[in-house]
């Protein structure tokens, strides 16, 4: 019952951090204007990953998507590829865990067969998890430098150089996704565990055992120990030999010396 829920749980878990990182991917709010030294705007600054926002003092929002590909910097290409890396692993572990549930039973597939695909469907959540918290990080890491080196220009008197951005919702998210899609993995592994069969796991012990125990398995034979007269020549017990006539042939009795 603990192995089936710690599957469960596993895989519940990882959906809401393979849900979760989806969505820090789609969002607009990856990067947020920084509005401590201005805080009355008529322009408010948002950034994603495919494209940036601009929200006016009405309430109309546009956003225009990145047209190139070779014009983004190296390192926001890269946690692109991080994310969506991320997210294809996620769902493919998703589909391997659905089969691998042992509530679920599909034809004949043994519990080794869920074991092995149990432990697949973990490494691949762990491995999406570990990819959402890195892109996640890279990206919030180039912020932090920007940003420094803004509010360096601002105190230089170049104030009107660039604006500052700061952390958006969407890390936090992504943060909280790969925390849940590795939590879920390391879930999956152990309850992988416990679905191993019993004889499977101690094959080799028990055969060890059963070779011991021959060696004292005792026959219907005994072992001659080389010294005992042949069984063919051994004669039987109260066997006498029968007298010789005087022309050297044996004289046996008959039936009637016996009455």
């Amino acid at each position: 019952m603990s192995t089936t829920l710690c599957q469960v749980m596993g895989f519940l878990v990882s959906s809401l951090g393979v849900g979760g990182s989806i969505m820090a991917t789609a969002m607009d709010t990856w990067s947020t204007q920084d509005l401590y030294d201005n805080p009355v705007t008529a322009v408010f600054q948002y950034q994603g990953l495919w494209r940036s926002c601009v929200r006016q003092s009405s309430g109309f929002t546009e956003c225009r998507p990145y047209f190139t590909i070779l014009g983004l910097p190296a390192m926001f290409q890269a946690v692109r590829a991080l994310m969506i890396v991320g997210i294809v692993l996620g769902i493919l572990g998703l589909l391997v865990c659905i089969f691998a549930l042992k509530c679920i039973r599909i034809g004949s597939m043994e519990d080794t067969a869920k074991a092995n695909m149990t432990l697949t469907s973990g490494i691949m959540f762990i491995v999406a998890g570990l990819c959402a918290i890195t892109g996640v990080s890279v990206f919030a890491n180039m912020l932090v430098t920007n940003f420094w080196m803004s509010t360096t220009n601002m105190f230089q008197g170049m104030q009107n150089v660039q604006n500052r951005y700061t952390f958006g919702s969407a890390l936090f998210v992504g943060w909280v996704a790969g925390g849940l899609a590795l939590v879920g993995g390391i879930m999956m592994c152990l309850a992988c565990k416990g679905l191993i069969p019993e004889e499977s796991r101690y094959k080799a012990v028990s055969y060890n055992a059963s070779g011991r125990n021959i060696s004292y398995r005792t026959g219907p034979y005994k072992v001659g120990s080389g010294y005992e007269a042949d069984p063919k020549t051994r004669k039987a017990a109260g066997y006498e030999e029968a007298p010789r006539s005087e022309d050297g042939r044996r004289s046996y009795p008959s039936k009637y010396d016996y009455v």
